[in-house]
């Protein structure tokens, strides 16, 4: 491997992206790999440093998830963060144990600033711990760097194996200081030289969708969300006319949408693309009938997508290669790639149908996080305006309306959402919330208007800020917004007569409702 690379090795920690994320906000590229992967393979990248990630489990019960000690034997760095940390020790000889007091949220981390590991951080640092058992005591040739009053091996090192292990979690924003370890941990231990910028990666996908393609033809898959929109654009920079852009609007589309990607991209727009728009609207709302169970609606949203995309395809004449604006999340919580749960399939990743018409498919950004797209998009030259719109799901509309989808159900939603989007700009609330919309529930409940029983649909309005869309925070939109937005929806949108706000953050929900 040509890049220098960090890995990370997941055991199920829910802050895997996290860890990933944070490396790479140091100029370092990263990757998570499954704690099943093979050491063979490992050795093959040549890492400049392993971190081992967090996970559900006690690492001293049999059927732990756990990886060969030949790993430290290496030569090259290792950090292990909480779950890996006790691993490390237990597989080298040291003891891990029930805690007898469970460490939980922020906690007062004694650090000693001699260590690499924690080169100017306070010696008294705020930490996030999350743990039942706790190592009680370090492997042979570890000296302790960080303790508690109740966690006596808070962080400890091996410095001539370069072997490093933290009880907490500096990935996390609640570690005051976590950036900054981390960036000691790949530039003063792993003498990483950080070369992961988006300007050098742009250059490299134009050259690499050049040499792959040749003289094929390129069918994209365009939404009009950021992510297509960036693939598109990479695309027509690397290949030209060999790629036809197609625009499926399969009626899930927020308002108006469907007319204003067009205007962007059609023949109209900036861009010289060779752009196709196909209105399947009445195609979509036909296969989703009474489909009330959210993973099904996604994975029928992604076959028929493929499927309208291989009979344009056939219209075209023989194409080569599908273009999709797959990325690095979409990858990981579809449970590829790393060991975490499945979240969700995402329609890029797991809802693709099995026979799909295509030599192969591109996905020029799968390795990129949702702001280095948009870092791409800006080094593209597209403009601001499209870059920083809305993040939206490639299933749309269809998993912000909980239960089965009609058209009526989305006209609702639509003009509420636009309701609630024209509101947070006018108080401009717009470039202080990261993403905000409208999703309608599947309750219906009794209200009044005009002196008259209504029985209808309440309308969930979500709004969130976060820096990497892996964890969020509820916005504290200020009441006024919110009541100004409440009283035009009921009175606007039909068959509507309620308004929720949701109050809950990433984890324990996710940012969408399905």
């Amino acid at each position: 491997m040509n890049r220098e690379t960090v890995v990370v090795l997941d055991f199920g920690g829910q802050y895997n992206q996290l860890i990933a994320r944070r490396v790479r906000e140091c100029n370092v590229y990263c990757e998570i790999y499954s704690y099943k992967t093979d050491i063979e393979k490992i050795k093959a990248m040549q890492p400049k440093g392993i971190i081992f990630t967090g996970g559900p489990n006690s690492c001293y019960t049999a059927d732990a998830p756990t990886y060969t000690k030949e790993i430290f034997e290496l030569g090259v760095p290792v950090l292990g963060i909480c779950y890996g940390a006790q691993l490390m020790m237990h597989l080298l000889g040291g003891k891990v144990e029930k805690a007898p007091v469970r460490e939980y949220g922020k906690i007062e981390v004694n650090v000693d600033t001699a260590s690499r590991l924690f080169t100017d951080v306070s010696p008294k640092t705020i930490c996030w711990m999350s743990h039942n058992d706790y190592i009680s005591k370090q492997a042979p040739g570890f000296e302790i760097c960080g303790w508690t009053n109740d966690c006596p091996v808070a962080a400890v090192q091996n410095v001539e194996k370069g072997l490093y292990a933290l009880q907490f979690h500096p990935e996390v924003l609640h570690t005051k200081e976590g950036r900054k370890m981390l960036s000691n941990f790949v530039y003063n231990i792993c003498g990483c030289s950080g070369d992961w910028k988006i300007d050098s990666f742009v250059e490299e996908s134009i050259k690499n969708i050049r040499e792959k393609v040749g003289n094929g033809k390129v069918l994209c898959a365009l939404s009009g969300g950021v992510d297509s929109s960036v693939a598109a654009v990479l695309l027509s920079k690397a290949v030209g006319n060999q790629l036809t852009c197609v625009f499926v609007d399969h009626g899930l589309l927020r308002k108006n949408e469907g007319d204003e990607v067009e205007a962007v991209f059609g023949p109209e727009g900036p861009y010289n693309l060779n752009f196709i728009r196909v209105n399947a609207q009445e195609r979509f709302y036909e296969k989703l009938k009474g489909v009330e169970e959210p993973e099904r609606k996604r994975k029928i949203i992604g076959e028929e997508f493929i499927r309208v995309f291989e009979e344009e395809a056939k219209k075209i004449g023989a194409v080569d290669f599908l273009v999709q604006g797959t990325i690095y999340p979409d990858v990981v919580e579809s449970g590829v790639g790393g060991e975490s749960t499945v979240i969700k399939s995402h329609h890029n990743v797991g809802g693709l149908p099995d026979c799909v018409d295509f030599k192969e498919i591109i996905e020029p950004l799968r390795n990129l996080f949702k702001d280095e797209v948009r870092k791409a998009g800006l080094e593209l030259g597209i403009p601001d305006y499209l870059v920083y719109r809305q993040p939206f799901p490639g299933p749309g509309l269809g998993i912000r309306i909980i239960g089965d989808i009609t058209p009526e159900k989305v006209k609702m939603v639509q003009d509420a959402d636009a309701i609630w989007r024209e509101e947070i700009a006018n108080a401009g609330w717009d470039k202080k919330v990261n993403q905000y919309f409208a999703a309608l529930t599947n309750m219906r409940s009794v209200g009044v208007m005009g002196d008259e029983r209504t029985y209808d649909y309440a309308v969930a309005l979500r709004a969130v800020t976060t820096t990497d869309f892996m964890t969020a925070e509820f916005a504290e939109i200020p009441w006024e917004i919110i009541g100004k937005t409440t009283s035009r929806i009921v009175n606007e949108v039909k068959n509507v007569n309620r308004v929720l706000y949701d109050c809950t953050g990433k984890p324990p929900a996710t940012i969408e409702f399905e």
